[in-house]
């Protein structure tokens, strides 16, 4: 019970790895609040929120755009009067445009980059600034876990806006975690490398995965399990004088 009496956001939780996270933070004893723009699970199944219920855990639904200013600062408004406090914030929430720089429109640049890199700076901030509002607890006043991308530190192929995005969040993380690390605010993010959601679309195509098992030392792919275990890590007190990182959960993919 890692997470116990801690309160989490978790945004882009509906499907794949904000979906893992939020079921994964509330298995360990975690208030987790549910922010996604929709509620049926991309990979098909059953809600997010049911499921956590079911397994008797405590979770707030609260459906929310996270490239809207004012939604955003409700989220976290809605958590701190349902729990009292915000102890964990990730932004997960993330969408994906595959098209190289001649082919992304205006439209699908800004698109990508308002849900991606506004969305992640929007949930920061509003996250700092209620946990400056809190005393400190166990040497420090909250946690904050980005998902960034390996695709933001090599080229993400024929998916420009994804890969700035990304990139972006990287550079992000960590400004944040330098700024309000004296403040006891721990900021660091996970960079997945492929993982296997179940979710339709390009990424899951037989060439992609062809593509990602070639390039993956470890004999298999990654899970959205995986990418949740170091998420929970980060969240925890024991990584309470990690601040600042980008930890690649990669299979091996960068270090080859």
């Amino acid at each position: 019970m890692r997470l116990a009496g801690r309160t989490a956001i978790v945004t882009g939780a509906a499907s794949g790895i904000g979906r893992a996270i939020a079921r994964t933070f509330a298995a360990q004893g975690a208030n987790v609040v549910l922010a996604d723009v929709r509620d049926a699970p991309r990979e098909g199944g059953t809600p997010t929120a049911e499921l956590i219920a079911q397994a008797g855990g405590s979770v707030l639904d609260h459906p929310s755009d996270v490239s809207d200013e004012a939604q955003v600062r409700a989220l976290v408004a809605a958590a701190v009067a349902r729990f009292g406090n915000l102890d964990v914030m990730v932004n997960d929430a993330a969408i994906g445009e595959s098209e190289p720089l001649l082919e992304t429109t205006l439209e699908a640049w800004e698109r990508v980059l308002a849900v991606n890199l506004r969305g992640v700076f929007l949930g920061c901030r509003e996250a700092v600034q209620q946990m400056l509002q809190q005393a400190p607890r166990d040497g420090g006043r909250g946690r904050i876990v980005n998902l960034s991308s390996q695709h933001g530190m090599i080229a993400a192929p024929g998916s420009l806006a994804y890969g700035v995005s990304k990139a972006g969040v990287a550079y992000l993380t960590r400004q944040v975690a330098s700024d309000y690390a004296r403040h006891g605010i721990v900021c660091n993010a996970v960079a997945p490398g492929k993982i296997v959601t179940g979710k339709p679309g390009p990424a899951a195509s037989d060439e992609a995965l062809a593509y990602s098992r070639a390039r993956t030392p470890w004999p298999r792919l990654g899970t959205p399990q995986d990418v949740a275990n170091a998420a929970l890590w980060l969240a925890s007190d024991e990584a309470s004088f990690v601040t600042g990182e980008n930890l690649l959960v990669d299979g091996g993919w960068m270090a080859s």
